[in-house]
This record gives structure tokens, C-alpha cells and sequence, in this order.
């Protein structure tokens, strides 16, 4: 060892002795804060400790968001982080909050816009060759240690020895403390019901080889074990948790397709459990750099399909989004959030998702007309992608304030809705006309859904019909040709207004199966076909009907619709389906043949009646069930 340690090892005492009235003092960050100092320093009654300045990016410890209000004149907090506990001490007053983006900060730092006169910082052990790391919390450090006049390292054998931009050397310290505080350790959350079913449908939408960002928080523990089946995912995140962790050591993440450091998992922060620390310490397969790094959005954007998963606390009917503040946030403010939404929606293929569940664990909406009068609101609303929810998916895209109404009632709690659509029709979002259907509302097949990808790569989703549907059933409408118009409706119709098609897509489940199909374009969902069946009135057979945009049509989409309407309506007790069929329309026959149900045809004035009953299809047929994806 080229190195004595104990020519800068000293006590917290003197350390404190060498500040001096008015300096400003950089921490460590989060659960690498060097809370042996930081106690010292609180707990010490010294002349020379006064009119301090405290920077710390993320502050999670307790003792200094309260003390700092406890000690008037002595020190004052600034942090770049509005969670957790600095939270509640911002909204007080007596912490500072210094709103920017997070990349940016190092830059602050090096060009002395934010003074650096000092610096803790917690740090593994020295090597043999005089270097320790900073383990999991690897922001701006290195940037203030070169600006401070005395820096000072607090040696913690609790600090993993992590990979990447992490090592400083002994040279690089003026005086060095033993940790007698344990790191800070952040428990793993339960999973309830609500919050699994948000992270299914945003595990729905991350595909293979997608490269994700998480946070910490029940969303992503949940989220997870969502997608441990998927293949090649990528990791690019401010925070690194126990929840990545098991997807690395799944295998589901490989970081093979990442565009900005390949093959390895990216991150800036680390903060969970013990086993977490431990299973850290010398893996090469995490790379810790720099928040100007991690968080920058054109780096972030390097990486095709890019998945900004990012949790929200409300949202309102036009798209402005509050996030989560004080305990409910652990890690993403609007600072955090926005250079990850812009990352991933300039990578190719790459989506920003807002998740939360429908109400929050008070019972409250958290859909609602205005959020204007919450705090940490994110304002991108006009490059909004996707909105989540336990109730489903709303894509924002290219839609107008009133479809984004529209799409976002129908993701929220069942009971909610019908105050929803009376306020927006108050405010003049919605049509004074627009229907609402509110029992309907509340038996929406969530859980009807599926996917088939065609060998030329195709790939359409098929869901239950919303209300939200409204505009793209319109559009649909007016790109058929006028002889799929005249097979579908028996009729040359030629418009198809708000007031009738509102009526179409506002169905009653308990007599009407509609299912859409939805390929996408450019982030945008774009119905192209849609099969539905209507329970007759005086027996229990139910009239079916379908249509395909010609130019999917031929490739089965109808025959997959079929495959799902006769399961849900034999779930429902049906005895068979019916259709009337104009004769020359020789495709729908093939439809109906193909789904193996025995046809009785009868001919009328050029039109096929035909009733098909269930009672010679044998339960799990296959011919009925193939090829379907829940």
C-alpha cells in the first residue's frame, strides 16, 4: 500500500473545526448521504458553524430536512429534489428548492453558478492502490470535490464497490472520516391488487429489446415481475432498484440492443435493500456514471425504444399531469421526468408512459377536470404518449382535447366517470350531446384483449370497443370503399355523423360484444377492423357483423374476431350466432366456415339468413382458439 491512511483519517470534530461562517457544503446524495457527518455537524454547538449553505441533490434523511428548520441561522438546506421528506420541509419553508433540469446541475456546479466550498461524501474502503468508490451515488460529486477547498470522505464499509465512473483516489481527499452510521436502507414495497394490474398494462405496451428507466416505488416492483419473460430488454435509469435487479438477474435483461453502452445497465443511483448493496458490489454489469450522463435526454435517446415509465399522482381531461410529492415520492419530480420523457419520445421507436391507478389508497379520483391546484406539475402536455391506469391504456397522441377526455374517462375508476363527462360537458369539452352509458362503463371487459403478429410483420391488437373509439370508428368509416359500406350496411350510406356513431360505439355488454382491431402508426392507434355481436331479443342466438379496411383484408383479422366473439358469447350462455348476409359477399362466408360452426343458410330477396349454433363445437376447439394472446 503506497498510501497512509492515517495521515487524513481524523474525527467529525475536526473536521468542523475548519468550516467557517457562510460556506456552502455539498452532501451526498440519497442513501449514500454521510450521515456520521451530517449528525456531527446538527449535533454540534460551534460559533464557526453558522449561516452554513447545504447542497444535496436527493435528500432522504430525516434528521436534516427537520433540523434545518430546527436551527434558524445556522444552516439552510438547498436541494434539487422536491420528494420524499424535503417535501413537506419545502412546502414549510425552511428548505430551498432549486428548480432544473437534472443534467444540467454538474454544469451549475463547474461553472461555480452553485458555490461549492466544501464537500462530504460517503465512500467504500480504499484499495490497495488508493482508490475507493462512491458506491451508489455517483450524481455530481466528482464535479463539486474538483470546486471545494476542502473535501472531506466519510469511509463506510457498507458501500458496495460499484463499477463505472465511480473511483476517486486518496490524493483527491483533504481529510477522512470513519462511518458509525449504517447506510440508508429502503425496504421492498407490497404489491396490491390495484397497482398489479397497472403494471400489466404497462408491461403490455414494452416489447422485446426495449430499454426501460424505473423508478423506485410499488409501480415498479409490480412492473417487474411483469416482464420477466421478455427478451433483450435494456436498462438506462436515474435510479436502480431490488425490482431491476431480479430482471438482470432473470435473464430478461440483456442490454444487447442498447444504443448507448451496450451490454451494460445504466444508472446514476442505487437505493433498496442489503441484498440489493451486496449484489452491487463489483458487478460489471452496472455501470454508474454521472447524472450529466444518465440523464441527459440525447444520450437517453441513443437508445431505440426507449421506455420512460414514469408514475403520476393525478392527471386532468386534457392532459396536464401532478406528480408525486413528499413521501409519495421517492424519486421522479418533474425535473427527473423531463429529461426522460424528451429522451425517449426523440428515440426511434420509443414511448413515455404516465402510470397510476385509477384512485389513490384514500379512495379519491385521480382522473380529474383540472389539477391546476397541485403541486410538481409536469407542463409537456402537448407531447403527451400514453396515459396508464388499472383500468386500461389511453393513448394521447395526436388526439384533440375532447378525444383525450373521451380516452382518459375511460381508463378512469368506473365510478368516477359519469361526474366526468357532466363536467366536461360543463366545460365544454365534451358534445352537450355525449352519451355515457354509466353501467356499461363499469362492466367494460378489461381483460378481453389480444395480440397475433402475421409473418410480413403485422402485428394488430384487438380490445373491447370504448366510447373513446368514437372518432377512429369515423375515420374508419370513410376510408371503405363504397361496396364494403354497402355489405356491412345493406345501404349506400354515405355520412356517418357524431350522433349516429356515438350511439354505435356506446355499447351494453350485457347484450353487445364488440371487438375493434388496432394496428399502430407513429405512436397512434388506428382502427382497422371491427366485429361485434347483438343478442337477440325473443331467443338466445346473438346477430354478428363485421368489417375490415380492404386493405387488411384477406389476411384472417375477421376470422380472429369471430375466434373471440364465440368465446365470450358462449361464456355468456348463447346458444349460436345469426348473420344476414348479402350474397355475393363471399368473404364473410369464408369467415364463418373457418371458424368450424355448422351454418344453416336460408336465401331471401338476394340475402343469406344464417344461423350457426354452438351445440356442435366441442368446448377448447381449436380451430376457435388458436392463435390468441391474452
Amino acid at each position: 500500500m503506497s498510501f497512509d491512511i492515517t495521515e487524513k483519517l481524523v474525527s467529525p470534530a475536526d473536521v468542523l473545526e475548519r468550516i467557517t461562517p457562510g460556506m456552502s457544503i455539498f452532501l451526498g446524495t440519497g442513501v449514500a448521504e454521510p450521515r456520521t457527518l451530517i449528525k456531527a455537524l446538527l449535533s454540534t454547538q460551534r460559533n464557526n458553524l453558522a449561516d452554513l449553505e447545504l447542497i444535496q441533490l436527493v435528500s432522504l434523511g430525516e434528521a436534516l430536512a427537520f433540523q434545518t428548520k430546527a436551527t434558524p441561522g445556522k444552516l439552510r438546506l438547498k436541494t434539487f429534489y422536491s420528494g420524499w421528506l424535503a417535501g413537506e420541509a419545502i412546502t414549510s419553508g425552511s428548505v430551498d428548492l432549486i428548480p432544473s433540469r437534472i443534467s444540467r446541475i454538474p454544469g451549475l456546479i463547474e461553472s461555480g453558478a452553485i458555490r461549492v466550498d466544501v464537500v462530504f461524501i460517503q465512500i467504500s474502503p480504499f484499495d490497495e492502490a488508493g482508490f475507493a468508490s462512491l458506491g451508489v451515488a455517483v450524481d455530481a460529486g466528482k464535479y463539486a470535490m474538483e470546486k471545494a477547498t476542502l473535501v472531506v470522505g466519510e469511509i463506510n464499509d457498507q458501500v458496495p464497490r460499484t463499477m463505472g465512473n465511480t473511483f476517486v483516489h486518496f490524493d483527491d481527499f483533504d481529510c477522512l472520516v470513519h462511518a458509525s452510521e449504517p447506510l440508508i436502507y429502503l425496504p421492498r414495497l407490497p404489491i396490491d391488487e390495484v397497482m398489479d394490474k397497472v403494471a400489466a398494462h404497462v408491461a403490455s405496451v414494452i416489447t422485446d429489446g426495449s430499454c426501460l428507466s424505473f423508478y423506485p416505488g410499488a409501480l415498479f416492483e409490480a412492473l417487474g415481475k411483469h416482464l420477466l419473460r421478455k427478451r433483450d430488454l435494456g436498462v438506462h435509469t436515474f435510479f436502480f432498484t431490488d425490482a431491476l435487479m431480479d430482471l438482470v438477474k432473470s435473464g430478461a435483461v440483456t442490454n444487447r440492443k442498447k444504443g448507448y453502452f451496450r451490454n451494460k445497465s445504466l444508472t446514476s443511483y442505487a437505493q433498496g435493500t442489503p441484498e440489493l448493496m451486496k449484489w452491487l458490489h463489483n458487478n460489471p454489469l452496472i455501470e454508474f456514471q454521472g447524472i450529466d450522463i444518465v440523464s441527459d435526454n440525447f444520450r437517453i435517446s441513443l437508445n431505440d425504444r426507449m421506455m420512460a415509465i414514469l408514475p403520476a399522482r393525478k392527471i386532468d381531461l386534457t392532459g396536464n399531469i401532478a406528480m408525486h410529492t413528499g413521501r409519495g415520492n421517492v424519486g421522479g419530480g418533474p425535473g427527473q421526468a423531463e429529461e426522460f420523457f424528451a429522451g425517449a419520445m426523440h428515440s426511434k421507436g420509443g414511448r413515455a408512459v404516465f402510470a397510476l391507478p385509477s384512485r389513490n389508497l384514500q379512495g379519491e379520483a385521480n382522473i380529474l377536470l383540472s389539477v391546476q391546484d397541485f403541486p410538481n406539475q409536469f407542463s409537456n402536455r402537448e407531447s403527451l404518449d400514453l396515459i396508464i391506469t388499472d383500468y386500461g391504456i389511453a393513448s394521447m397522441s395526436g388526439r384533440t382535447v375532447r378525444e383525450r377526455a373521451q380516452a382518459l374517462i375511460d381508463i378512469a375508476h368506473p365510478a368516477d366517470r359519469p361526474a366526468l363527462v357532466r363536467q366536461a360537458k360543463e366545460a365544454h369539452i365534451l358534445f352537450p350531446d355525449q352519451i355515457y352509458l354509466t353501467e356499461s362503463g363499469a362492466m367494460y371487459p378489461v381483460d378481453l384483449s389480444f395480440s397475433h403478429t402475421w409473418k410480413d410483420g403485422l402485428t394488430v391488437n384487438f380490445r373491447a370497443i370504448k366510447p373513446s373509439d368514437e372518432e377512429e370508428m369515423r375515420r374508419l368509416f370513410y376510408r371503405f370503399s363504397d361496396h364494403t359500406v354497402y355489405y356491412r350496411y345493406f345501404s349506400e350510406i354515405k355520412q356517418m355523423p357524431h350522433a349516429k356513431m356515438q350511439e354505435y360505439v356506446n355499447v351494453d355488454y350485457r347484450k353487445v360484444m364488440s371487438i375493434v382491431g388496432v394496428i399502430e402508426e407513429a405512436g397512434m392507434e388506428r382502427i382497422i377492423a371491427e366485429g361485434r355481436y347483438v343478442r337477440l331479443a325473443d331467443q338466445p342466438y346473438a346477430d354478428t357483423a363485421f368489417v375490415v379496411e380492404e386493405t387488411y383484408q384477406g389476411k384472417g383479422v375477421a376470422s380472429l374476431i369471430l375466434q373471440m366473439l364465440v368465446k365470450v358469447a358462449r361464456g355468456k350462455g348463447l346458444l349460436g350466432f345469426a348473420a344476414d348476409i348479402i350474397a355475393n359477399n363471399k368473404p364473410i362466408f369464408k369467415v364463418y366456415e373457418k371458424a368450424g360452426l355448422p351454418i344453416q343458410a336460408v336465401m331471401e330477396y338476394g340475402v343469406y339468413h344464417l344461423t350457426m349454433p354452438f351445440a356442435d363445437l366441442p368446448s377448447g376447439n381449436p380451430e376457435t382458439e388458436e392463435n390468441l394472446v391474452s
